[in-house]
């Protein structure tokens, strides 16, 4: 029974004191965030999906640069977050940090708003003939758009992670409910970026750049008073120390102590006692026999007086943590940029193809996206309802198989897309010297559809990949720096749209160089995308090799135990339960 009915992780209410488990917290918090998740996501795809298509036909830049100009912005929506999580990590805590950011956010969707509505503020266009957009209108835009990327930074790594800390880890009960938390909660975003590629795609294109923008903006902000009215319920971790000191304290005291010998027993290791770590509502880390160096960081205190800083083993095990992560993060930044091709090069692709679907609709190509996030939505209530349970049975694990498993899973079947991506690519270049649809505004006699396939099964490999991304960053960053460890999983994916833009700008001016035919040109008929394809291929294969060796070595986050009180007869009583423990070793295939 819980003491006073309270909650077992020190969470409190917005003005600190503790809050009772029953009437806070749980699904009915998250039920007042989700709807905000939705708007979000459906901003930021009514802008990233289309964006490319926004830049070359109202700005009138040329392929390569809107190509490059979208990765670098959503990257830059993804690279933010890194600050805003150590914020809300080392000062003002998740909701204060979500509250700010997202009033910058909604300032930057008004902004886009106006840039894409008023006159003043766009290219005017007279007989076929369009002018140059000017320095200010250039300006204006891009100014609203990376407003709304460092709104980003601030509400991308808090939504989720407040949204997890509805759930208390030391009930079991509401433990069990976690595990589908971040299913349920990408779910949501998903509805919300289907709405955007489907209906704000077809918005922008037919019936206007600033309805389509203002749509999401309008929704933007009712969902931040819903999120407001939900304030009562919400759980609120306690802010006490900047957690990242510890990063930079273990490692010295480490250097320190390089001369001194480490015990191969950890218990030789300095270590405070459990019950600290239970009175205060934090985790105690088992020793991990990995990057065995900074063991040396917790030596007991030697008889030489200028050894100083002497750490413990849950501090220690915490920068482990997060070398560990930053492993894994490497290999997931080729994957990030497969993902960037679905709002850039694949809808310009899709702009060379027969779009028209029977006799009168004419499918708007960034709405091919929408098939990505169908796929999504069809496939996360299978993968919780019947995966999960089918190989829970089978391998005894919570989560039916590990997080490392389930992020392969999906790299592997990403490797299969983009080779059938290759692959059509192919068949349109053929189609193209069959046909001489070779003119920049002929239309490949060939089905749009063709790059459905491509497209399903990203949104099928993201089902694995993306969320298990999420969840893993989340769940194996140490307790005070979850915020930050969420980041891993945003600056992953921004790193990559930078990564891709990097990867185009060279390929450009490496193929076109002494005047050859560079493989990405504004006139895609005379381009040559299925070679970029076919590198992209190359290092995903390659990739996939890095990563099943980096997760063989990754050693999962061990807690000592999650200790239960209960009281009895006016005595406190510690009652261990078992961790939800991973395999204690990386991807086992």
């Amino acid at each position: 029974m819980e003491a006073k009915g309270y909650t077992r992780d020190g969470t409190v209410d917005l003005r600190g004191r503790p809050v009772l488990a029953f009437k806070t917290g749980k699904w009915k918090a998250c039920s007042f965030l989700v709807g905000y998740e939705a708007f979000e996501r459906m901003a930021f795809y009514g802008i990233a999906s289309n964006l490319v298509n926004y830049l070359t036909t109202q700005l009138h830049e040329d392929t390569v640069s809107s190509v490059r100009n979208v990765n670098n912005w959503s990257g830059a929506v993804w690279i933010t977050p890194i600050l805003g999580a150590y914020v809300a990590d080392a000062y003002l805590g998740r909701f204060w940090t979500f509250t700010i950011s997202s009033l910058i956010y909604v300032t930057g969707m008004i902004l886009l708003t106006m840039a894409s509505s008023l006159k003043i503020l766009r290219p005017t266009c007279e007989n076929g003939a369009c002018s140059k957009a000017t320095g200010l209108q250039i300006a204006f835009f891009y100014s609203a758009l990376y407003i709304i990327a460092i709104g980003a930074g601030g509400t991308k790594p808090n939504i989720s992670t407040f949204g997890a800390d509805q759930f208390d880890d030391f009930n079991p009960q509401e433990k069990r409910l976690k595990v589908s938390f971040f299913n349920w909660w990408v779910f949501s975003s998903f509805l919300g970026g289907l709405f955007a590629t489907l209906g704000l795609v077809y918005i922008q294109e037919n019936l206007g750049w600033g309805l389509g923008y203002g749509v999401p903006t309008v929704g933007l902000i009712l969902s931040l008073l819903v999120f407001y009215i939900g304030t009562p319920v919400y759980r609120h971790k306690v802010t006490t120390t900047i957690p990242t000191s510890d990063l930079i304290r273990v490692p010295l005291s480490a250097f320190r102590n390089r001369n001194l010998p480490v015990s191969g027993d950890p218990s030789e290791l300095h270590e405070l006692d459990r019950q600290y770590y239970v009175a205060a509502g934090r985790r105690q880390l088992h020793h991990t026999p990995v990057f065995n160096f900074l063991d040396k960081a917790a030596t007991k205190e030697s008889s030489n007086p200028s050894i100083k800083g002497r750490c413990t083993v849950t501090q220690v095990e915490a920068v482990k943590l997060i070398l560990g992560l930053f492993m894994i993060w490497l290999v997931v930044l080729i994957p990030s940029t497969i993902w960037a091709q679905i709002n850039t090069l694949f809808v310009k692709q899709g702009t060379t193809l027969d779009r028209h679907l029977g006799s009168g609709f004419h499918i708007p190509a960034a709405s091919l996206s929408s098939f990505v996030i169908l796929s999504m939505l069809v496939s996360v209530p299978i993968y919780d309802r019947y995966f999960v349970p089918f190989m829970r049975a089978r391998t005894g694990n919570p989560r039916g198989i590990t997080l490392l498993q389930r992020i392969g899973i999906g790299f592997i079947i990403q490797v299969v897309a983009i080779a059938i991506a290759y692959a059509v690519e192919v068949k349109r270049m053929h189609v193209i010297r069959v046909r001489g649809s070779s003119h920049p505004k002929d239309i490949v006699p060939m089905s749009i559809l063709w790059l459905l396939p491509q497209y399903v099964l990203l949104g099928i490999a993201d089902v694995f990949n993306a969320i298990g991304m999420l969840e893993f960053f989340y769940d194996q960053a140490p307790e005070e720096m979850q915020s930050l460890g969420t980041t891993f999983f945003t600056s992953g994916i921004g790193v990559g749209n930078f990564l891709n833009s990097f990867l185009i700008t060279v390929v450009d001016e490496i193929t076109g160089k002494y005047g050859g035919r560079s493989w990405i040109r504004n006139n895609l008929n005379e381009s040559h995308l299925d070679y970029y394809y076919g590198f992209l291929l190359l290092i995903s294969t390659l990739n996939m090799g890095a990563f099943l060796w980096a997760s063989s070595r990754y050693i999962y986050k061990r807690e000592v135990a999650e200790v239960e009180t209960e009281v009895k007869q006016g005595s406190v009583i510690p009652v261990e339960t078992k961790a939800l423990e991973l395999l204690p070793s990386g991807l086992q295939v």
